[in-house]
């Protein structure tokens, strides 16, 4: 049977426009405006604050990561958590063992996580649901403990304590203030790949294969290959993320990178939006602030105020924050037409 990737999967639907714009027209000036709002952020709040926000883009990234294997490739992880561990340890080591500037720790970061899940995507290419949900569980277990051995290298149980990076000289910015926007650029550049591949032919096979395996083997697609390239690219977002948490906290330690971490991710993943690319800086922020918001709310039982709000906002919400958004703009446009 002959075809190609690109009659697998239908094409889109003519955008629609809303208040005279196109669907696509809104999405940029959104970014636009939310790439603007960022840049002024740091200067409206506090260090702290900064702090915080820096955090939630590394999420996002770590996010989006997760988002390209299970949002957009339909493959179950619960161990992304281990890949975030494996790319914050590379960086810290090379910056505390060897003194390698803190920017050119990502790249390695991000190879070593790539070649990881690269690996653990062979085996698993013969798992799937909750089998390889369970697979992926282990790894999350066992890579915390992993990194407690070999003292010289990971510093054991006490982990490694680095120096925080300042901001050039002349800038006149604080430590937090300065990662806030190195973390900005990072969330860009690594969007702004992901988009692009999503939105081309390895998107399309992904999705293909999400949905429709046996018409996408059908098509030529290679299941194998995709399976785990997916797994690959998102260990390496993962781990970008991961080293640029080590360079903005100071200190990487393995209880850091625990079982909630992953569990976090998957939560983020849901809330935020599955298979969309601004759900994961959505659910970057509610894994960010919504437990400070919970403990803030009740010191004797936090947890139980986040499940609350973790099933509200699935009552509410089921497609995520994002698909929310999307479906009122779908209705917008809707009444506008009218």
């Amino acid at each position: 049977m002959q075809g190609s990737l690109e009659t697998a999967v239908p094409a889109s639907l003519p955008a629609r426009r809303v208040a005279g714009l196109s669907r696509a027209a809104w999405s940029r000036l959104g970014v636009a405006l939310t790439f603007v709002l960022a840049l002024l952020l740091p200067y409206i709040v506090s260090n702290y604050q900064s702090f915080q926000l820096t955090q939630a883009m590394i999420y996002a990234v770590a996010l989006l990561g997760l988002n390209i294997l299970t949002g957009y490739n339909g493959q179950i992880s619960l161990g992304h958590g281990a890949f975030y561990a494996i790319g914050a340890y590379v960086s810290a080591i090379l910056m505390h063992r060897w003194g390698v500037p803190y920017w050119a720790t990502l790249p390695p970061a991000g190879l070593a996580a790539f070649v990881l899940g690269v690996l653990f995507g062979l085996p698993a290419l013969r798992l799937e649901g909750l089998y390889l949900a369970l697979v992926t569980l282990s790894m999350a277990l066992a890579v915390p403990q992993f990194l407690k051995y070999f003292d010289s290298w990971t510093g054991g149980a006490q982990g490694i304590v680095l120096d925080k990076p300042s901001a050039p000289a002349g800038l006149g910015m604080s430590q937090d203030h300065w990662l806030y926007f190195v973390a900005l650029a990072v969330l860009a550049v690594m969007f702004w790949l992901g988009a692009n591949l999503l939105k081309g032919r390895t998107g399309r096979a992904l999705v293909a294969i999400r949905d429709h395996p046996i018409s996408a083997t059908a098509m030529g697609v290679g299941i194998a290959r995709y399976k785990t390239l997916a797994f690959g690219v998102s260990a390496l977002f993962t781990g970008v993320a991961g080293a640029l948490g080590a360079i903005v906290t100071g200190f990487v330690s393995p209880d850091s990178f625990d079982l909630f971490l992953s569990i976090s991710f998957i939560v983020g993943s849901v809330v935020g939006g599955i298979a969309t690319i601004p759900g994961a800086i959505f659910g970057a922020l509610f894994i960010q602030f919504v437990p400070n918001i919970a403990n803030d709310i009740s010191d004797a039982a936090p947890w139980a105020i986040y499940g609350a709000f973790l099933l509200v906002f699935m009552y509410v919400m089921p497609q995520g924050i994002a698909g929310a958004l999307a479906a009122l703009l779908r209705r917008v446009g809707r009444g506008g037409a009218a």
